[in-house]
């Protein structure tokens, strides 16, 4: 039976084209910078996100954890949303490594924070508050139905850091999903910020890596944080390779992923037992609630696993699914006939 993961878009494998490129890699050893396709790889992620200088690490978290790293010191402060994937999945890491301290700001529902909550939450020069550093953003936002923020909204970020000598840190995991839908260069919502790291591993296919962008200065600093992270991975070539074919390519097919969360939105909207609020699918992420109390997410989990179907609860009674590369119209079809036949079952049992 075949498996349609609609888990995230992390289980994505590497194209013909990745793998090809993989296997005629041209070596050399990174930590001491003589890798040149990492060299071309960060070259052309600087480029793409307007930046002067880039970094490959392992992972978003590392290049997210890196970036707090260097732009704050223990006992500093973070400004960051409630729902931030900083602050939810990346395992305390400035907490556990930097001795940074998150404060939370709630976020909207389309990802925001409201730039007023963001003044307020700045520290005053005193001696009993830690000092406010940086303020992380996150686009496209991945707990907050995967909206994109506008070129607007970042910058009025920026201008709000700029005000209070601040710096921003820019989550980008999904940048190249936001810049497709919004219309613009994925550079155009990076400007202004000072870091920004974007990950090859989810909708672009790559099977490893993130890339962090900024300044010279910036990279340089992050580059010893990554040695000291265990990040110095010798022939990353292997790696690069992949992400070269990622930029080059996969950037270009996102939109298809786009029409087929739109797809599954508006066919779950349709299904008795589930609601969609369709304002909010803009880019490869659906969120979708179970109603009612028929079945438990666990059930509804489990039958879906038996019949070939994976996605993710966030509960409660709250479920994601993410589209990605290797999912067509095809399989978005056959989910919604899966999840239908859940339902109706489910039905006919309580009437029974």
């Amino acid at each position: 039976m075949a498996i349609i993961d609609l888990r995230s878009d992390t289980v994505t494998q590497p194209t013909e084209a990745m793998r090809d490129a993989i296997y005629n890699v041209a070596l050399g050893d990174d930590v001491y910078g003589e890798d040149p396709s990492t060299i071309r790889l960060e070259e052309m992620a600087a480029r793409l996100m307007g930046k002067e200088a880039a970094l490959l690490v392992s992972s978003g978290t590392m290049g997210n954890l890196a970036s707090l790293l260097v732009h704050c010191s223990r006992g500093d402060e973070v400004i960051l949303g409630s729902e931030a994937h900083i602050f939810h999945y990346e395992a305390g890491g400035m907490s556990a490594l930097g001795g940074i301290f998150p404060h939370l700001v709630p976020n909207q529902s389309d990802g925001t924070m409201l730039i007023e909550d963001i003044e307020g939450a700045i520290r005053g020069d005193d001696i009993h508050f830690p000092r406010t550093r940086l303020i992380c953003i996150e686009n496209t936002h991945n707990r907050c139905n995967g909206i994109p923020l506008t070129v607007e909204y970042t910058g009025s970020v920026v201008k709000l850091a700029k005000n209070y000598g601040l710096k921003v840190h820019l989550d980008g995991a999904r940048i190249f999903n936001a810049a497709v839908t919004l219309g613009v260069e994925a550079a155009e919502l990076t400007r202004g910020v000072d870091s920004v790291s974007f990950c090859l591993s989810k909708g672009l296919s790559a099977p490893i890596g993130s890339v962090l962008c900024g300044s010279k200065e910036f990279v340089a600093e992050a580059r010893r944080i990554r040695k000291i992270l265990g990040g110095g991975m010798r022939q990353t070539g292997i790696i690069a390779a992949a992400g070269i074919v990622a930029l080059d390519d996969m950037t270009k097919r996102l939109e298809e992923d786009h029409r087929n969360a739109r797809r599954f939105a508006e066919g779950v909207a349709g299904i008795p037992g589930f609601s969609v609020d369709l304002e909010y699918v803009k880019t490869n992420i659906v969120f979708f609630d179970l109603t009612g109390d028929r079945m438990s997410d666990e059930d509804v989990l489990a039958s879906a696993d038996e019949k070939g179907l994976k996605f993710l609860s966030l509960g409660p009674s709250r479920f994601r699914v993410v589209t990605h590369c290797g999912i067509g119209a095809d399989d978005i079809d056959r989910a919604l006939e899966i999840l239908r036949e859940i339902m109706s079952n489910e039905l006919k049992v309580e009437v029974s």
